[in-house]
Parts: C-alpha cells; sequence; structure tokens
C-alpha cells in the first residue's frame, strides 16, 4: 500500500508537471486518473497545490537569482513575474540581453520542483502527521486458540483459530489488515476516526458497529450483525470499482467474480459467528466443507477419500473441540466409515 509521503511526493510532482508551461490533454487524463484512484490522493492534491498557489512570492523571489546569491533588499517586490534577477554587472563584463521569460522560466525549473518537494515535505509534516500511525501492534491465534484483543481505542476484535492481524492507529483513522484468518470486531464509535479492516484486496470501513471479516484463500466474508459497515476493493482501481453498503443482517462474499450479498434475519448473522462460543454451526452443508469447517480447529485433520462422502448433507451445532464426537454421529447416521492414519481422519463410503 502507498505511503502517505510517497502520495504527497507524486502529488508534488504532478503539480510541478502542469506549471512546467507543456501541458497536453494527455496529461490531464493522467492526472485525472490519478486522482480518481484514491481520495487520499485528491486530498494531497488539494493541499498541495493551495501551497503551491500561495507560494507565488516564493518563485518570484526565486526564479533566476544564481545559487548563493542574494537579492537586494526589495528587488524581489519590483521584478515583474518570471523576469531573471541578475547581479550588478562589472565595469569589464559586457552585458547581455536579457533572457527570454521562457529562457528564465526553464532555468527557474529546477528550483521550482525543489520548492515542490520543499512544500510537499512541509504539507506532510504540518498536516499529514495525522495520519502517521502512532500506535501499530499484532495479534495472532495458534490453531484451536481463540483470543480477545483489547484495542487502544475501546474496541475489541476476536480472533478465530489460526488467524492473524496488525493495527495501525493514528489520529485520523484506525486501520486493521487482516492477514489470515477471521477476526470478529466490536468497533468504539469515533466518527472522527473511521474503522477500516483490510483483507484480501478488500477493504471494510466501519465508525461503530459489529461485523466479522473472514479471509480465505479465494475470497472474503463480511457478516454485519449491528449498524453498517461499506465494502470496496482496495489498491490503485477501488475508486472505479462499486462500494457496497452492508446494515445487520447481511452476509457479503467477495472474491474476483465481485460481491454476493445476502440478507438473513438477525439470528442466521449471528449463527455464522458461533465459533465464539465453540460451536460450528451447519444447515444442510456438504460434509466436505463441514470437514473443512472442523480442519480450521484442529491439528487433526479430517480427510473426505470418497467424492460421495463429501456431497452427503449434515446439519446441527458441534463443538469444534471434538472431532471424535463429530465423527462418531457420522458413522452411526450415515453409511461412512472412519480410519485413522497417524493424525488425521479418513472418511470413506461403507
Amino acid at each position: 500500500m502507498t505511503s502517505s509521503r510517497e502520495i504527497e511526493h507524486t502529488a508534488a510532482a504532478w503539480i510541478a508537471r502542469r506549471d512546467a508551461g507543456d501541458w497536453s490533454d494527455r496529461d490531464q487524463r493522467e492526472l485525472e486518473a490519478w486522482l480518481t484512484a484514491s481520495v487520499a490522493h485528491q486530498v494531497a492534491y488539494l493541499r498541495l497545490d493551495a501551497a503551491w498557489r500561495r507560494s507565488d512570492r516564493l518563485k518570484a523571489l526565486g526564479a533566476g537569482v544564481p545559487a548563493g546569491v542574494v537579492p537586494p533588499r526589495g528587488r524581489w517586490a519590483t521584478a515583474p513575474l518570471g523576469s531573471v534577477a541578475e547581479p550588478a554587472p562589472r565595469a569589464s563584463r559586457k552585458t547581455s540581453p536579457p533572457p527570454t521569460q521562457a529562457t528564465a522560466w526553464r532555468r527557474a525549473l529546477p528550483r521550482l520542483l525543489a520548492v515542490a518537494a520543499s512544500l510537499a515535505l512541509l504539507a506532510w509534516l504540518a498536516l499529514g502527521w495525522q495520519r502517521v500511525p502512532v500506535q501499530r501492534m499484532a495479534w495472532h491465534t495458534a490453531i484451536g486458540e481463540l483470543r480477545v484483543a483489547a484495542l487502544p481505542d475501546g474496541s475489541s476484535a476476536t480472533l478465530s483459530s489460526d488467524s492473524r492481524i496488525v493495527v495501525a492507529m493514528s489520529r485520523s483513522e484506525r486501520r486493521i489488515e487482516l492477514e489470515q484468518g477471521e477476526a470478529f470486531f466490536n468497533v468504539a464509535r469515533d466518527p472522527a476516526r473511521p474503522f477500516t479492516v483490510e483483507a484480501g484486496g478488500r477493504r471494510v470501513t466501519a465508525v461503530g458497529t459489529r461485523f466479522d471479516v473472514r479471509r480465505d484463500a479465494s475470497a472474503v466474508r463480511v457478516v454485519v450483525t449491528h449498524g453498517l459497515v461499506r465494502l470496496q476493493a482496495d489498491g490503485p482501481d477501488a475508486g472505479r470499482r462499486p462500494t457496497t453498503l452492508l446494515p445487520a443482517g447481511s452476509v457479503a462474499l467477495a472474491n474476483d467474480a465481485g460481491v454476493e450479498v445476502s440478507t438473513v434475519p438477525l439470528p442466521q448473522a449471528e449463527a455464522y459467528l458461533s465459533w465464539r462460543d465453540g460451536f460450528l454451526s451447519f444447515h444442510d452443508t456438504p460434509l466436505a466443507a463441514a470437514a473443512a469447517e472442523f480442519n480450521r480447529y484442529s491439528t487433526r485433520k479430517l480427510v473426505v477419500a470418497d467424492p460421495g462422502v463429501g456431497a452427503m448433507r449434515v446439519g446441527g451445532n458441534f463443538r469444534w473441540s471434538n472431532v471424535d464426537g463429530f465423527v462418531r454421529l457420522l458413522t452411526q447416521a450415515f453409511p461412512v466409515t472412519a480410519e485413522r492414519k497417524g493424525q488425521d481422519i479418513v472418511l470413506r463410503h461403507r
């Protein structure tokens, strides 16, 4: 992800390029594409552009002045913008006609670019500090472990088995990266600092709400149990992709094909999160999918060796810590055999 400092420097480069005098329609299109890609790009550009416009006095003072030469008092005030302030000629030196405005601009351009970079740095120091992470921390869980992380803003994150989050808190935002697994977030309300969870190329943003984010190999699932969250793509083209608003009772599945949203009764949405109480809840679920859920919480893996067995449908609430009990019910209620191979349990059709 591009840092705030990199965005500020890119915005400064665009402003310097725009004012260099050789601006084309293609340049304008490229600038607009860069601005559209992110709200952060727009904010940085507008802020630096305003600072750049207020710096006309600096440009007039510096344009055309050779390195090491300080203009006489009041000289900058009387010289027209774009003219070159030359040092007083020596008696023995033959003076030449003053350079044209275009020549002066070309000579001044390197200094103006330096001014732009300086302005970017000053703007970052004066204003960008609000986005600099002032607290950064991480939590993770082992397989079969749950953990509640108390965040500095009063929010909490409940990590599921084999999960990891990285948290960055600043004065203007609360950003969490779900690197793997699943986490349920109970967000403390703070309208001045949006709470954003990034996972698998998606960004989930809320102010004060409760929601769950799960990251799998090819998809991100979001379950909202209270309030309203915004689901959107992350990355350079995020501004051109649709944003999805998810109220309480929403279950969203986002993958490369897009976003699929289901609205369910709140108790059904809560059932997706029964893992927090030590249970897995299945409703007409293929046995292969149920086995995969158990495997997330145990080092003892269920191996479905028969496609026919994997297609069988199961339902009910089961403790994810009791793999043996689940297997025993399978062999009693279905034509399934269970064979122990080391730590694994192989399921086949009987």
